[in-house]
């Protein structure tokens, strides 16, 4: 009877690098991306004679159900809102970076970024809002909440797109 030696073979440790600049690029994409979403909601509101302040207390109700502070609701779900903007737009640049490298740069870049950001709300206002918040996810309509996202991603490529342009810019001199 043979016995069967079993070799095992150390596989290479894969080290992903994130090129210079990733984070602060995304963190500048992300805080882009939040404005637009703010300022898209404000002029909703404004136009529909809604109130813009219930987006921001139902940001904060759905992180801190129970916050008694009833004057912050509204700045703390602006800083919620911005802070997750800004790990939104770090998270969406990295996987870019590390994804789809090649499309640094180039005019697919702003159609990939707002793909990402079309799932990123599909997950939000289908999975993730109805189970933690589900009257925030009727405080305006899903349209205008789409609009909202998809703002973000022209802004955050925007950002992208101008870094990306000024730092080759910056190489070949």
């Amino acid at each position: 009877m043979e016995i069967m030696a079993m070799i095992f073979v150390q596989a290479p440790k894969l080290r992903y690098r994130l090129a210079p600049g990733t984070w602060s690029m995304g963190a500048l994409a992300g805080l882009a991306g939040g404005a637009a979403e703010v300022a898209w909601i404000a002029l909703y509101g404004h136009l529909s004679g809604g109130e813009t302040a219930a987006v921001a207390r139902g940001i904060t109700n759905s992180l801190f159900p129970t916050f008694a502070e009833k004057s912050l609701f509204v700045p703390f779900g602006i800083a919620i809102h911005m802070g997750l903007a800004v790990l939104l737009g770090i998270a969406i640049t990295a996987l870019l970076r590390l994804l789809m490298p090649r499309v640094s740069g180039t005019a697919f870049e702003p159609v990939a970024v707002t793909s990402m950001l079309a799932a990123v709300w599909a997950t939000n206002f289908f999975v993730i809002l109805p189970a933690l918040n589900p009257t925030f996810v009727s405080l305006v309509p899903y349209g205008v909440s789409l609009i909202s996202k998809v703002l973000f991603g022209v802004a955050a490529s925007f950002v992208l797109q101008f870094r990306h342009r000024r730092c080759h810019a910056i190489d070949t001199t």
